[in-house]
């Protein structure tokens, strides 16, 4: 950890900012902390931690706000919680499947009605329901004139792998309408190890609608995609989206960083730079199944924007301290 990322107002950080903690959300709250939720190795809990700046999440204390149940639809594979406020209450979005069915992996959501989130309690709203059952996980939510979305990862019988849909919400609880597939795993990138798009993460910004994905395993193939939608579209007509051709963030051996993906977004303090939030390792090979390893981490990096208004991720920065004022190196 840098000198600079412990001190309090300053913006600076280092790589990996959490070690161990995959599906990294990172919130930007009114009140100036930003909140962090991830998914813990261990599969088992939601934690929540909060800091000034985004270095001193690195040493900021954690709290425990929910744990796994000992059986039933919450007790099993605790998975990507992210953390939202919406109408004056806070949400954590979060996947569950069961101790006797490992699989059976849904939606679920947590509800708190206090300013602090981490000194009150949190109140189990259950099941997250969408159109049909079946293998979903991933769920993300956000607003866009007017109207609230939600967003996830869902298996159907039409196609191969996990898919991204999109429908619209009624309350921060419940979906209305029918949901739309956005995109499914259809490009060589997209099917390496597993056929997955999973992880969805929205950016509204030039007129425009972003929403980065990730695919293939969680091993060094895993990668971010991208959707753009005009701003002014009609967001729930697939025919509004355009899916990127290529990953637009991928491994860096160079960099010796592995398996970026399941990103959020965020700004600097002043909101004058932009930051991706993602999960990545040091290390190429893994032994074993990839969902059993630890050391997906949590690492943050600013990006820039293109000519034409998308974002231009870079590459994964090396571990060590991250220059706010060099974004990633963009690939030739």
């Amino acid at each position: 950890m840098s000198t600079s990322a412990q001190n309090p107002g300053d913006p600076g950080w280092s790589n990996p900012v959490v070690p161990q903690r995959a599906d990294p959300w990172v919130y930007r709250h009114t009140d100036g902390f930003y909140y962090l939720t991830a998914t813990a190795p261990e599969y088992d809990r939601i934690e929540l931690r909060r800091a000034e700046t985004i270095g001193g999440l690195a040493t900021a204390p954690v709290k425990t706000i929910w744990r796994k149940h000992d059986t039933g639809p919450m007790s099993h594979h605790i998975w990507a919680p992210e953390i939202h406020y919406i109408d004056g209450k806070w949400y954590i979005y979060f996947t569950a499947s069961q101790a006797d069915d490992i699989w059976k992996l849904r939606l679920h959501v947590l509800e708190c009605a206090a300013e602090n989130p981490l000194e009150a309690e949190w109140v189990e709203r259950g099941k997250l329901t969408v159109n049909w059952e079946s293998f979903t996980l991933d769920a993300t939510t956000f607003e866009h004139n007017g109207t609230r979305y939600l967003a996830w990862t869902q298996r159907d019988d039409e196609h191969r792998g996990t898919h991204i849909f999109l429908a619209e919400m009624d309350t921060p609880t419940s979906i209305t309408g029918e949901a739309i597939k956005l995109t499914r795993p259809q490009h060589d990138w997209e099917r390496r190890g597993h056929w997955v798009n999973e992880g969805p993460a929205v950016l509204i910004r030039n007129g425009k609608v972003f929403m980065t994905y990730s695919a293939s395993a969680t091993d060094a193939n895993y990668c971010v995609g991208l959707l753009t939608a005009d701003a002014d579209a009609d967001l729930m007509d697939p025919a509004s989206w355009h899916k990127s051709e290529v990953p637009v963030f991928k491994s860096s051996p160079e960099n010796s960083v592995f398996g970026p993906g399941h990103n959020s977004f965020t700004t600097t303090p002043d909101g004058q730079t932009d930051i991706i939030v993602y999960h990545a390792r040091n290390y190429e090979k893994i032994n074993g199944e990839p969902l059993h390893n630890p050391d997906r981490s949590t690492r943050a990096q600013p990006f820039t924007w293109n000519d034409d208004g998308t974002p231009n991720f870079g590459e994964p920065m090396p571990d060590g301290p991250v220059p706010l004022d060099k974004p990633g190196r963009v690939p030739r």
